[in-house]
């Protein structure tokens, strides 16, 4: 399995960005990547959508909530 990236890294971000910003980030990358819109894509399309999705909403899941955030 791949090595995890740094959560800001995979929603474009800077360290220290606003709970405004890491949500539009993660809301503009979910619009790109999210499966359903890849579903006339070839198969390796459809794969690599899904795990972009993923990551994004992993690193999404961790900064934005305050405890999760403090730990990373």
């Amino acid at each position: 399995m791949a090595e995890k990236r740094d959560y800001y890294e995979v929603l474009g971000l800077q360290k220290g960005a606003s709970a405004d910003e890491i949500k539009s980030a993660y809301r503009k990358l979910a619009m790109k990547w999210h499966p359903d819109r890849w579903v006339d894509g070839s198969d390796e399309e459809k794969k690599t959508a899904e795990e972009k999705f993923k990551e994004a909403s992993e690193a999404y899941s961790v900064l934005s909530d305050a405890d999760k955030k403090a730990k990373y």
